[in-house]
């Protein structure tokens, strides 16, 4: 045998330049990665070995690091980096050496079987790539082959041995084709010779799982080869007596889990129900097949029914991993195949016990997730087996509705138990990971209940109220607040996603709240929660709002209810602020109390101004010009302080804090009611009330301080932002109304953005771009600021704007903005439109993904006004050449793939707008060689520009032909990385 054929693939395709992959080398760096207390040492090992794994040198090192001589740690090199060869560069060994690398990884995987075992392991994934690589044409009976050669008697490994390398290599055979890169066409051949040749392997693993003489690590190991098998989408009634054995191995505890895993692989396979590989649904099969798939059905439901002692015994004596894995055992059962055994009416009963088994396990003893983490697991069955019961015809579907109404309201009982509390105490001891996974368990809980109301409809609210009014008004025993809460837990659950408008039960639920004896935080959250839940409600009954409005506001003083208190009053505010006149100076009074105790935190803060903007909303005038001055007079003082104090980061802390209080009240309170009108997208303005409107009053008092502040301020972006961010939500908010302000804030503006430019300063310039630049009397004042931030950001540019792609985005956005909402802005002679342009040219290039999302809108809002706008049409005429090339540059493979839309969209842009001067500047800019990829051969350019040109009206093609034009440039046509493209 000559060298070429002791070392498969050195000759191969694709050799790179040595970089002294020697085995000595390799030892050296592996020394390195392992044993170098020094972090960058390490780093460079681990990269100099990577390499070398995919160097062509890779062969003729790993043989020599698998020698017997050699530690584990380097056999695993040796071992890994012929698994990489083989999966990834298969196409690098050439045919005539197929069959000696296979007998030479035999004979290594034969050699390690009593060696080390992640080193066999290595071996095994090697060998099962190659025969994944050589199925079915080169190597047809690959597993028997396996399975033959291993079971011969001349092997000097002893029988255990050999037994259990064959098990590893059947075990990672599967796993490997799972993971593996090979074609989509041919995994569907390989997927089809594997499932022939389960054939060999299915045998086999019965004789040895069956075979009282097997040792139990070969059980073990047999189990996790079935299990790794059956993820091929084995046909349940294929597996049949393995499932059976694998159920007789659960009484060993030795083999419980890997038995357990078996099982659920074996049953939830998303095809398990399958018979034939072109039949994927019950109701399609030939009837034959229907028989025999349920009759493998029906004979698995006396084994899970089997398990219910063992399940109790396990629950009894506190053996959580008993208990968890049967319970996994009984719902994949029940999750993957309720239609079907739904469907053996005259089986009914049997389903029914499986049924409540599943109910069992749900309401398994003790609290999640400290005593038992068995119940989770059952929830999404009963989503499933509701969805199936409802997908009946109607007559069906009343019979199952009979039988199974009294189980889902069992249901309901179960979990809200299991949502209850321990006792304080308890509670006391719990991590916070235990409470927040109780708390995500109860969001659960609470998504169930709202599911299962579907099914029981009103008929689930009338059981909760009744079960609630007796347990408050029974003077027989006390009742625990757990048990109180949970109710309350499950309307609020309920009320929180389903209209309950024309609930019968909820004036009886809000009578019954305020007898509730609120002793303990987790209740009077929950109360807090189920109000706020209400809000609509109460809208629509505002007689009610008394009843529970006392005890929000009571709340709101208690700093451990702050997020339930704060966001219920929201609700209200927000839902009923109509209703709310009466009640408004005790509520503002309350507010503004806890806002001066500095009760909640800064988000809690915010949201109650919110609130307060709601209420405030529905006031007359005067009055809300009377409460605003109570409300934020102690924090213009408070600011008119800090704005003399020398900055420090404790006063900007402050200031941000004041500016955020008054951004978010401005954000809500609208006394025009604008958002109560939008229709569509189209903004309607409805008659300003008689008077000033107060927020513009407002402004107009503190404008002077807010300068103040940010002569000081100026270079901090958090500040700017905060200021920026008033009268941004202020302009949303008012629309029209804030007409009064636009000259002396647009004014402000310039000031500020000539002395530091800051993106937030340009987002603001945008909004009164698209509100007010349409308005002939405030056009001027509009344009003036438009043109000093566009000749300040122009400078940028020239200083160097890549420090600044913040700036960039914002800039690029407020321009399209301009072009949107007023093309005039572009008609001023002042303006250098050139220089916009180039710019926008220039920022196409930034590595930021948003940037260039920017960029591109701007210039898919430019090229239309070509006709419309001279400057434009001039520009584009020049330089629009430049940017045809960036956008080539860009899907030759210099922008990220993502952005692969935004491009074609400019495209289109072009060829729609511009079209004759589209056709003469792309042939020019793709007849340089090597432009925009050397991958591409000038047929592919020639067809790519021909296409483009054709298309003129679906954007969808057009942008379908850039993504696969920037496929071939970036030499990943036809490749595993498009799959997902």
């Amino acid at each position: 045998m000559d060298r070429r054929e002791e070392q498969p693939g050195a000759a191969g395709a694709g050799a790179a330049p040595a970089l002294d992959f020697t085995v000595e080398n390799v030892e050296k760096a592996l020394h390195q990665l392992y044993y170098d207390p020094n972090i960058e040492n390490k780093n460079l090992a681990q990269k100099w070995l990577m390499q070398a794994q995919v160097s062509p040198q890779a062969w003729h090192f790993s043989w020599q690091l698998l020698q017997p001589d050699k530690v584990p740690e380097i056999q695993y090199f040796g071992a890994s980096a012929l698994h990489i060869k083989i999966s990834r560069y298969w196409s690098d060994i050439p045919t005539d050496q197929y069959e000696s690398l296979k007998a030479q990884l035999f004979t290594q995987i034969t050699r390690f079987a009593s060696g080390s075992k992640i080193v066999l392991t290595r071996l095994c994934v090697a060998l099962a790539s190659l025969a994944l690589s050589m199925m079915p044409d080169a190597w047809p009976c690959a597993v028997a082959d396996m399975v033959r050669l291993f079971q011969a008697d001349d092997s000097p490994v002893d029988g255990q041995g050999r037994c259990l390398a064959l098990l590893e290599l059947l075990t990672v055979l599967p796993e490997e084709f799972q993971t593996s890169r090979l074609p989509q066409y041919r995994k569907g051949l390989v997927r089809a010779s594997l499932a022939v040749e389960c054939g060999a392997v299915f045998p086999l693993l019965e004789q040895l799982l069956q075979q009282p003489s097997s040792p139990s690590c070969v059980r073990q190991k047999v189990l996790k080869c079935f299990s790794s098998w059956v993820q091929l989408e084995v046909p349940l009634q294929d597996c049949e007596a393995l499932i059976q054995a694998a159920f007789t191995a659960l009484q060993d505890s030795e083999l419980f889990d890997s038995s357990v895993e078996a099982i659920v692989n074996a049953i939830s396979q998303p095809d398990a129900q399958r018979v034939l590989p072109e039949v994927s649904d019950l109701r399609f099969f030939p009837t034959w097949a229907a028989a025999v798939y349920v009759n493998t059905l029906l004979k698995l439901i006396p084994l899970v029914l089997g398990l219910q002692d063992q399940l109790r015994q396990a629950v009894q004596n506190g053996d959580m991993e008993t208990s968890h894995g049967i319970c996994r055992i009984a719902v994949a059962l029940g999750e993957n195949h309720s239609r079907a055994l739904l469907d053996q009416v005259e089986h009914w009963q049997s389903f029914l016990a499986l049924v409540n088994m599943i109910m069992f396990c749900t309401g398994i003893p003790g609290h999640y997730p400290v005593n038992e983490t068995t119940s989770s697991l059952t929830l999404t069955f009963w989503y499933t087996l509701q969805d199936d019961i409802l997908s009946f015809e109607a007559e069906k579907q009343a019979v199952y509705q009979q039988v199974y109404r009294p189980v889902y309201f069992q249901l309901v009982d179960v979990l809200l138990h299991k949502a209850q509390f321990p006792s304080d105490e308890e509670y006391g001891f719990w991590s916070s990971d235990e409470k927040e996974q109780f708390r995500i368990y109860r969001v659960d809980i609470s998504d169930t209940l709202m599911y299962v109301y579907e099914m029981l409809g009103a008929e689930l609210l009338s059981n909760l109220y009744d079960k609630l009014g007796r347990l408050l008004t029974s003077s027989e025993e006390p009742y625990s607040w757990q048990h109180t809460e949970a109710l309350l837990y499950g309307f609020q659950s309920i009320a929180e996603t389903i209209d309950v408008n024309y609930s019968d039960v909820v004036p009886g639920l809000i009578g019954l709240i305020p007898r509730i004896s609120i002793s303990n935080v987790q209740l009077a959250d929950t109360v807090m929660f189920t109000i706020g839940a209400l809000s609509e409600w109460l809208a629509d009954h505002p007689v009610m709002i008394n009843s529970v409005l006392p005890l929000v506001l009571h709340a709101l003083g208690n700093p451990e209810l702050s997020v339930s208190s704060v966001s219920t009053l929201k609700k209200i505010c927000r839902e009923c602020k109509y209703d709310l006149p009466p009640y408004a100076a005790n509520i503002v009074a309350v507010s503004q109390d806890v806002l001066m105790k500095q009760i909640h935190k800064t988000s809690q803060c915010m949201w109650l101004m919110q609130a307060l903007g709601f209420l405030l909303s529905a006031l007359q005038v005067e009055e809300i010009l009377k409460n605003l001055h109570s409300l934020i007079s102690p924090y213009i003082q408070q600011l008119e302080k800090l704005a003399e104090e020398i900055p420090n980061p404790s006063n900007k802390l402050a200031i941000v804090h004041i500016l955020g209080l008054l951004s978010n009240l401005f954000t809500t309170l609208d006394v025009s009611h604008h958002e109560d009108d939008h229709e569509g997208s189209e903004l309607r303005k409805l008659p300003v009330p008689q008077g000033p409107n107060p927020v513009v009053v407002v402004l107009q008092q503190v404008f002077q301080l807010i300068q103040k502040v940010l002569s000081k301020w100026l270079n901090d972006a958090q500040v700017v932002e905060a200021v920026c961010a008033i009268f941004e939500k202020s302009v949303k908010t008012l629309l029209d109304d804030f007409a009064p302000m636009v000259p002396q804030l647009c004014e402000m503006l310039g000031r500020m953005y000539s002395t530091i430019p800051q993106a937030s300063a340009l987002d603001l310039t945008r909004q009164l771009v698209h509100i007010f630049a349409h308005e002939p009397v405030h056009f001027p004042p509009i344009e003036a600021l438009f043109l000093l931030v566009t000749s300040v950001t122009l400078t940028l540019f020239q200083q160097g704007p890549r420090d600044h792609p913040d700036i960039v985005d914002s800039f690029m956005q407020l321009l399209a903005q301009a072009l949107k909402r007023k093309p005039d802005l572009f008609l001023c002679e002042r303006l250098d439109v050139k220089a916009v342009f180039q710019c926008a040219v220039l920022a196409l290039k930034f590595p930021e993904a948003p940037t260039v999302k920017a960029s591109c809108g701007f210039f898919t809002e430019l090229l239309p006004r070509c006709g419309e706008v001279e400057p434009v049409g001039k520009v584009v005429q020049e330089d629009g050449r430049m940017l045809l090339i960036a956008v080539l540059e860009a899907i030759g493979g210099q922008a990220s793939r993502s952005l692969m839309d935004c491009f074609a969209d400019i495209l289109f842009a072009l060829n729609k707008h511009c079209f004759s001067l589209l056709s003469m500047w792309i042939k020019e800019a793709l007849q340089p060689p090597g432009f925009p990829s050397a991958r591409l051969s000038p047929e592919q350019k020639d067809t790519f520009s021909q296409q483009i040109l054709r298309e003129r009206v679906n954007k969808r093609r057009v942008k379908e032909m850039v993504k696969e034009f920037t496929l071939l440039c970036r030499g990943l046509h036809g490749t595993d990385y498009t799959a997902d493209y």
